[in-house]
């Protein structure tokens, strides 16, 4: 952990070095490209064989699948309160999901041709759950929860399962409640490559949805243009502005809850307050003493600054060159602080808005962007499961009507047949 003051001699260098583009690794890169290739040609087989080289179990290729007797055995494993969580979550992504869909709509253009556009769900997506040291429930909800809002028909997640291919209770019964169709015991770049490319046990999909670590992510980059894909998010982030009427023991919670993530984790608290920076400061030592993952959270605490800055408009300029995926305001009047952010993945108003709610239960995705792709991309919504299709029809009257202009921008693009194609249609009525 580290403290940057605007009183610094080298304050502004220092702000510069937070700023970070997210860009692959070459030896990420060689990597994933192999293990692509690899089930390019050889399939299941190269996905078992991964799957045990990096930690996995010994596969066959009929165990990838998950099985339904498996799915209800978990979904008769977890405890009620489990359930009722999800379903409690599940209920306001969908909700907020089902807001969020792009509807069909059409006009009369000024020739008085009908267009329009269409939007259909995909027929059939692919969505990656991590595994690593926890079992990630939320995002099997937060994923596949709006899939099954769009109304897409085959919704295939793939989640590592353990050395001895079992996947967490909850999580499969969360995949299962949220909508998944299929579900495979797979992780790693070898799952997006199988999910992208299909293998004899898993038919291709549409595009590919989730988050993941640096292979993941890579596989996921190296994949577009064979599939669609949503986002490339990275290692968690907060950032959180407070000015004097702050309370720093809910400050220092944030800043460790996102770190609890681990390794990458981006904790950052831009106040304009020296004794909310000391108080957070003590509570963070503090409040990390009683964390049951304290391997996970010293690597991410490495990582975590705490900047004082001069004004409040200070605070928005760095919060908007930095992009965190989460913004935390802690201020007197929050509303106008997040008025002026224009790059943040998600928006926390107020102290009483912790950024967990938004992790676990209050309604929009947490897939989120990150590395500052939030300055381009804007998080996971529903109508990322939805292709848009532009529809056009036109009449005699409107076909008339447009011929000039058609005509002429043939002339200028020197594309003759262009404007026959739609003369010949006027004169063969006309005869």
């Amino acid at each position: 952990m580290r403290t940057l003051r605007f009183s610094d001699s080298q304050f502004s260098r220092d702000l510069a070095g937070l700023n970070r583009r997210a860009t692959p690794d070459p030896k990420v890169r060689g990597t994933v490209e192999r293990i692509i290739s690899a089930v390019a040609k050889r399939g299941d087989r190269a996905v078992i064989d991964f799957t045990q080289k990096f930690g996995g179990p010994k596969l066959k290729p009929i165990e990838l699948f998950v099985t339904p007797k498996e799915i209800a055995e978990a979904l008769a494993a977890i405890p009620p309160k489990v359930e009722r969580a999800i379903l409690s979550a599940r209920a306001n992504v969908r909700a907020f999901a089902k807001r969020g869909l792009r509807k069909t709509w059409f006009m009369k253009n000024r020739e008085g041709a009908t267009v329009g556009e269409r939007y259909d769900a995909f027929e059939r997506v692919g969505i990656y759950i991590p595994g690593g040291s926890a079992p990630l429930v939320s995002t099997a909800i937060m994923t596949c929860t709006l899939a099954a809002a769009a109304g897409v028909p085959q919704i295939v997640a793939a989640t590592p399962a353990d050395k001895t291919g079992q996947i967490n209770p909850a999580l499969l019964a969360a995949l299962s409640l949220s909508g998944a169709t299929e579900i495979y015991r797979i992780g790693g770049a070898q799952a997006i490559a199988a999910l992208a490319l299909g293998t004899e046990s898993i038919s291709p999909v549409h595009k590919v949805f989730g988050p993941g670590n640096a292979y993941v992510v890579e596989a996921k980059r190296q994949l577009f243009g064979t599939v669609a894909v949503d986002l490339l998010p990275g290692p968690s982030e907060v950032l959180v502005i407070a000015d004097d009427s702050a309370n720093p023991a809910w400050i220092a919670a944030d800043l460790l809850a996102q770190s609890e993530h681990g390794h990458g984790s981006i904790g950052l608290l831009v106040t304009t307050s020296a004794k909310v920076l000391r108080a957070v400061e003590t509570e963070i030592a503090k409040q990390a003493k009683q964390s049951t993952r304290p391997e996970a959270l010293a690597a991410a605490l490495e990582a975590l600054t705490l900047v004082l800055v001069k004004d409040l408009p200070a605070a928005v300029r760095l919060a908007n060159q930095f992009a965190a995926e989460h913004v935390a305001i802690a201020t007197r009047e929050p509303g106008n602080v997040a008025a002026l952010l224009n790059s943040s993945g998600a928006i926390f108003l107020g102290g009483l808005s912790p950024v967990v709610a938004g992790d676990f239960l209050a309604g929009p995705s947490h897939t989120l962007p990150t590395g500052g792709a939030g300055k381009s991309f804007a998080g996971l919504t529903a109508d990322q499961f939805q292709r848009r299709t532009s529809i056009i029809r036109y009449t005699e009257a409107s076909l008339e009507k447009s011929l000039p202009t058609l005509e002429t921008f043939s002339e200028i693009e020197g594309l003759d047949a262009h404007g026959r194609s739609a003369a010949i249609r006027l004169k063969r009525r006309k005869k």
